[in-house]
């Protein structure tokens, strides 16, 4: 096995694919609201990372809608995903949280949230749901390079991100964190640097995506000015494939690449093709002799 990867690690625990339920908890973000910043991340859009999500609907219903066409036997990841899920006091987290568990088919609760967002009694709990399913936290760290996170406005320098981590550990909360290749004024030995950063600390999982141009973001204004290129195809996959081979084997990768809605994607014209993308990535790795955790010293 090239890389240890989501479905792999859900077939040998529940024996099967778990499906997942995207979720507008109705939640906001720190960086968009004036609390830490405005505008939000420039490759973020006004619909934060849901962009397939219709966020008219309630929770309960967002969540009943996706369960319609379910079969008896599937099995679901209530993923809260757009923007950041716990930004809110304790009460309100856990009422929305609660809003979507109504079915006994949802054995996971993903939460995705900036480090800047988490105190001990939100910890606290997230930590309670531990009892009833498989639980765990997303952060969306995207670079371990605290002048690259200023230059994409991302609100909080690294030493956020690590604290955050730590309290999660010591709740015994699985994290997963977001990294993306192709950020603007990095190169292939930063984002292994992220790649090796991330590994350093024994989470449980990481989401590598590829970084994206849509439309209606600040870093389309500046790819649309010709100040920004995008990696090629070739070149992503070839650092995605470093990015593995220097991810510790034991960490669950949950994806390889980023999804951006057709419509709003400016560049690069190659992420249409998500398989594409895929079969690239593998492709390097084998060319190259890599597997995960291989480039480790």
């Amino acid at each position: 096995m090239l890389y240890n990867n989501l479905s792999g690690y859900f077939r040998e625990k529940y024996g099967q694919r778990l499906k997942k339920i995207c979720i507008d908890g109705g939640f906001s973000c720190p960086n968009r609201d004036g609390k830490c910043g405005t505008g939000g991340c420039i490759y973020c859009g006004e619909r934060g990372a849901g962009e397939h999500i219709d966020p008219t609907h309630s929770i309960k219903e967002q969540v009943l809608f996706a369960l319609q066409k379910a079969r008896t036997d599937d099995k679901f990841i209530a993923y809260f995903q757009n923007f950041s899920n716990t930004y809110a006091t304790p009460q309100i987290l856990k009422e929305r949280y609660d809003a979507a568990l109504i079915d006994g088919r949802i054995v996971a609760l993903a939460i995705g949230t900036r480090p800047d967002c988490l105190d001990e009694e939100k910890v606290r709990i997230i930590a309670g749901y531990k009892k009833r399913l498989d639980v765990w936290v997303e952060l969306g760290l995207q670079t371990s390079n605290d002048e690259t996170a200023k230059l994409i406005n991302r609100g909080y320098p690294r030493s956020v991100f690590e604290k955050a981590v730590e309290l999660l550990k010591k709740y015994g909360i699985p994290t997963v964190v977001h990294m993306i290749i192709g950020l603007p004024g990095e190169n292939k030995s930063d984002a292994v640097a992220t790649a090796k950063y991330i590994s350093s600390f024994g989470v449980w999982g990481i989401k590598i995506h590829s970084i994206y141009v849509m439309r209606g973001t600040r870093l389309a204004e500046t790819y649309e000015k010709n100040l920004y290129t995008p990696p090629t195809l070739d070149e992503f996959c070839d650092t995605c494939a470093e990015c593995v081979g220097s991810i510790s084997p034991d960490t669950v990768i949950h994806r390889l690449t980023g999804d951006c809605p057709r419509d709003m994607l400016i560049a690069p014209d190659w992420n249409k093709s998500k398989n594409e993308i895929i079969d690239g990535i593998i492709a390097a790795m084998k060319k190259r002799g890599i597997s995960q955790g291989s480039l480790l010293i």
